[in-house]
This record gives C-alpha cells, structure tokens and sequence, in this order.
C-alpha cells in the first residue's frame, strides 16, 4: 500500500518556523514544502479555480515523484450545486491539465445542505474522463444509503473518509480500489492537533480496509498554528511502525510530538 500523507495546502503564514525557515521567502515555500512531503491538497481551487498556467507552473517547480490533489471549485458543488456538470467539470479538468503526470485525485466536498441525489451525483461523475480519481465528501446525513453507495462504487469514486473532532463523520465504506481520508479537528491540545492514539486508529482503520497494492490518500485540514503539518508527520512516522509504506513527512516535526 502506497499511503500520501500531505496537508491541505501549504501557504499558511503560521506555518514560518513550524515547517518554513524564517529566511526562506514565501515564493519558495511550495519547492520547500516537496522536499517534506510528496503530496498536497489543493485547497484554494474551491475558492477560485487556478489557470492551467498556474496548475503548469506549480508542476515544474515540484519533484517528480510529487502528486497534487484538487478540490474542485465550488462553482460546482457550491453554486450549481452538481446541475448542468459538464460544462464546470471540462474546465476543471482543463486547467488542471496543466498538472501532467502530478495530477492525483479531485474531491468534491458538497455543501452541508446539499440532500442526497443519487441521480444527480452519478450524472456528475459521469462527466469527469475515464481514468480520473474523485473523491466525494458529502456533508450530509441523507447521503448515507445504499443508492449512494452504489453509484460511487459504479462510478469508481471515493467516499471520502472524513474526520472531525477525532471520529469519523462519515461511514466508513469502501467504494473503490483506493481511498480518501481528511482530517478536519482533533481533539488533542494545543487545539486543533490530534493525539497519537487517534492517528493510530485512523492507520488501523486504512490498514484493514484496503490491500498492499492499493493508494490511500491522507490529507490534514487543521492547518491553525501549524497542527496540519505537525499531525501529518506524525501520521507518518506511525504508519512506518504500523507497517505501511507512507510518503515523505518531515521526521524531525514528528520527532517533537
């Protein structure tokens, strides 16, 4: 099992001197956060989807070996609410397209007063070109069924696993062959951090469900005072000892927890 341990996003101006050195300037903080790790979540694409310039940009200045997940505007899961698909979803892969070989899985987190719709969620998925990962993030109680279930597992979509307060918001199926996991809160101090046994049950959850020959993809989104970051690494370095096969975190933050 390959497990991409990142955060959701890397320009938090809390993070300078947590992960950044108060020398490295904030126009070098992507090439500094890929020596750290090998993945990040797109978070900002939600709030004003990027060129396919900037997607290309960000590619040349990351590793080979780096995977970026994108977070789909919320043109689409906000204001159209997953009606009339095709047109936000072409441009979302469009521009994204400027990733090349780093473009890893697009999740779309739905409104939390958006009610389930099979139908609606399967049209939507349907548009996206074969071959792409997406993960779905409903926020939602009604999608909980077994028609929802069954439309992301024909569609080969992820149900993203999503974590607040340290359990689990969502259930915890497995829809494809590989999986999504947020972290949104943790209960640990200082707020929002999670606690060692908390992550440790997270792996035991990811190390049961899915195969060795299987991704798992594991965002931290408590990015407040550098909690992400700190979380991530020790996610990490307790997967390692668990026995799975994380990306790269930053050992020495891991170190400090």
């Amino acid at each position: 099992m390959t497990l991409y341990v990142g955060t959701s996003g890397w320009q938090y101006k809390d993070w300078r001197e947590v992960l950044y050195p108060a020398d490295v300037p904030v126009r070098r903080w992507l090439e500094e956060y890929a020596g750290q790790f090998a993945t990040v979540e797109i978070n900002n694409a939600f709030y004003r989807l990027p060129s396919r310039e900037n997607f290309a940009s960000w590619a040349e200045r990351v590793p080979p070996d780096f995977v970026v997940t994108v977070k789909a505007s919320r043109y689409l899961t906000h204001i159209k609410r997953l009606h009339d698909p095709e047109e936000p979803v072409h441009r979302l892969m469009d521009h994204a397209a400027g990733l090349g070989a780093r473009l890893g899985p697009v999740l779309l987190q739905l409104p939390p007063t958006l009610h389930a719709d099979p139908e609606l969620l399967d049209t939507c998925l349907s548009c996206f070109p074969a071959g792409t990962r997406v993960a779905v993030e409903p926020r939602h109680e009604s999608w909980w069924t077994p028609a929802v279930r069954r439309v992301l597992e024909a569609r080969g979509a992820a149900l993203c696993w999503a974590d607040a307060r340290s359990r689990p918001v969502t259930p915890l199926w497995r829809t494809t062959e590989w999986g999504y996991v947020r972290f949104h809160e943790g209960l640990a101090r200082p707020w929002p951090r999670y606690g060692q046994h908390a992550l440790a049950t997270w792996i035991d959850r990811i190390a049961t469900t899915w195969r060795p020959g299987d991704d798992v993809y594991a965002y931290f989104n408590n990015d407040a005072g550098g909690a992400a970051v700190g979380d991530a690494a020790l996610f990490g370095r307790t997967a390692e000892r668990a026995g799975l096969h994380p990306t790269r975190t930053p050992r020495a933050l891991a170190a400090r927890r």
